[in-house]
């Protein structure tokens, strides 16, 4: 294991959204580095120019950002590295740990369709491997690494544990194209050494790979990283994470409107645990994480556990925070934001409106009330609920409540004793009650709102309802 401090590292291709598998990824690398003190660096992998589009780039750093993972120092673009990737391909040659291949993409073509059609393994062995300087025609070249011919390669994994692998089955692979251009294997092993990575920990559909990997390591005399590689995940089905399950890209979450810390607690939550903890906060994460909580089998993506959480998170968070966070939501699904006064408004009454909300959306839903202005034109669930007699009932609450103290056991009071008056449940003049001061017919209690709105504004809607 390298020494010093741990560096960790999320290296996603821009060529789409921040999928949510990537974002657990960058979560678990970040909690890492965060836990130990250490560094989480940013890689973008845009060696694939046809792919990677600046667009795609930009919506992993807001994914990544909106998430709360920041990264230490400037992001790093391996296309711009090139060079250097070139580079470290043409020192193995010298060293003799790599060598010249003039075998050409036909001719290994040609070798892996005989092979196909005899039922022989089509790992090619190029015959260039041993043919001394003198002997080389002056044509195209790659430069294949000269990997073990005997033997095993141990991959030591704190997740999957230790996976051998028969080195009869590794192939010499290319690390620099007969074009000059560097390959993707060679270019994430000398980024992660450049950039001083200690720990990999990424999907395990890159298990494979560390073993060709390792060979660019141990050619150059460099030290391995820590490899852990975690599971995929699911759908709740069971398989693999798809469009078909619902919302992939983490800016899809941002716009239907859960919490960034509810995501990064559920995230977290996929393929690793602390006991039986399901809620905590990111402090409590960074504290716990470690890569022995990390499970082997892959984890399954749980909509509703996620919402579960996600209200969990808005009902301990602080009001001022809530609010700044709704207007990001707005902002993101292109909605129109809060003026001033609706911010104002909304966090005098997020008191009453966190209970039971577990997205913006339907925190805005309760806090309608506040946001809209009068006349207040009911929907139709909640208009059902104003007929003569409650119309009635509620034009003669009115003047008690002109000179009542405006204080929510006062408010009980007076409602209960015209309730009883009429032969009826306080619980029978919610539903008018609520229909008056919010059109809604999901809000929080009509007593709350009574708080919050104040007796003028309260006695202005019930007159706009009763007149």
């Amino acid at each position: 294991m390298p020494s010093g401090s741990v560096v960790t590292r999320f290296a996603p291709s821009p060529t789409g959204y921040l999928h949510i598998g990537g974002a657990r990824t960058a979560l678990f690398n970040w909690l890492y580095a965060r836990a130990k003190g250490g560094k989480f660096l940013l890689r973008i992998e845009d060696t694939d120019r046809a792919r990677s589009t600046p667009e795609a780039t930009e919506a992993i750093y807001r994914g990544l950002k909106w998430l709360g993972l920041d990264w230490d120092g400037d992001a790093i673009s391996q296309a711009a590295r090139a060079d250097r990737h070139a580079e470290v391909a043409r020192q193995m040659l010298e060293s003799g740990a790599a060598y010249k291949c003039f075998s050409t993409p036909e001719e290994i073509e040609a070798f892996r369709e005989t092979a196909r059609a005899e039922g022989r393994s089509t790992l090619f062995r190029s015959p260039w491997r041993d043919v001394p300087e003198s002997e080389h025609p002056d044509a195209p070249y790659a430069i294949r690494v000269k990997a073990p011919r005997d033997g095993e390669t141990v991959i030591h994994d704190r997740v999957q544990g230790d996976v051998t692998i028969r080195n009869d089955q590794l192939d010499d692979m290319i690390v620099l194209r007969s074009d000059g251009t560097p390959v993707y294997m060679l270019a994430v092993v000398v980024d992660d050494h450049d950039m001083g990575v200690t720990h990999v920990i990424r999907g395990d559909d890159h298990l494979n790979n560390a073993a060709r990997q390792m060979l660019v390591y141990n050619a150059m005399g460099w030290d391995v990283p820590v490899w852990a590689h975690i599971p995929l995940i699911h759908g709740e089905d069971g398989k693999k994470l798809s469009k078909r399950h619902g919302a992939l890209g983490v800016e899809e979450w941002q716009a239907e409107g859960y919490p960034a810390a509810g995501m990064r607690n559920y995230l977290a939550r996929l393929g690793w645990s602390h006991g039986d903890d399901e809620f905590f906060t990111t402090e409590q994460a960074i504290e716990w994480f470690d890569l022995d909580g990390i499970k082997k089998s892959p984890a399954r993506f749980d909509t509703k556990k996620l919402a579960n959480l996600s209200g969990q998170h808005i009902a301990i968070m602080d009001d001022a925070a809530l609010v700044a966070e709704m207007q990001d939501f707005l902002a993101a699904s292109g909605a129109e934001t809060l003026s001033e006064a609706q911010m104002d408004a909304v966090g005098r009454a997020m008191y009453c409106l966190k209970d039971r909300a577990r997205t913006y959306p339907e925190l805005l839903e309760k806090a309608h009330f506040v946001l809209t202005e009068r006349p207040i034109v009911p929907d139709e669930k909640s208009a059902a609920q104003l007929d003569a007699v409650s119309r009635g009932i509620l034009s003669e609450l009115t003047p008690h409540l002109q000179n009542a103290s405006w204080d929510r056991e006062t408010l009980e009071g007076v409602v209960q004793a015209i309730a009883e008056a009429h032969g009826t449940k306080l619980g029978k003049l919610a539903g008018p009650l609520r229909a008056v001061l919010a059109g809604r017919s999901v809000s929080p209690s009509v007593f709350d709102m009574m708080l919050v709105l104040g007796r003028d504004e309260t006695l202005l809607r019930l007159a706009d309802a009763t007149g």
